[in-house]
């Protein structure tokens, strides 16, 4: 299932990781892809949105509804 998320704050690579690893967190085997100019983040994977979108707070980035 592909899941779309608007991210705040996200500006360099280091935001990148930390972003990517937040989901991986969640689901080992997630397909994570990061547009940094546009706060994009489409991530493939079986894990419900609401897990991922608040693995990626936890690591105090915004994700807007």
């Amino acid at each position: 299932m592909q899941h779309t998320f608007q991210v705040q704050g996200m500006t360099c690579g280091h935001c990148e990781r930390a972003v990517v690893h937040a989901v991986r967190e969640v689901d080992t085997d997630a397909v994570v892809k990061v547009d940094l100019p546009t706060g994009q983040v489409v991530v493939e994977s079986d894990q419900p949105r609401d897990a991922i979108a608040n693995a990626i707070q936890e690591e105090g980035y915004k994700v807007a509804a």
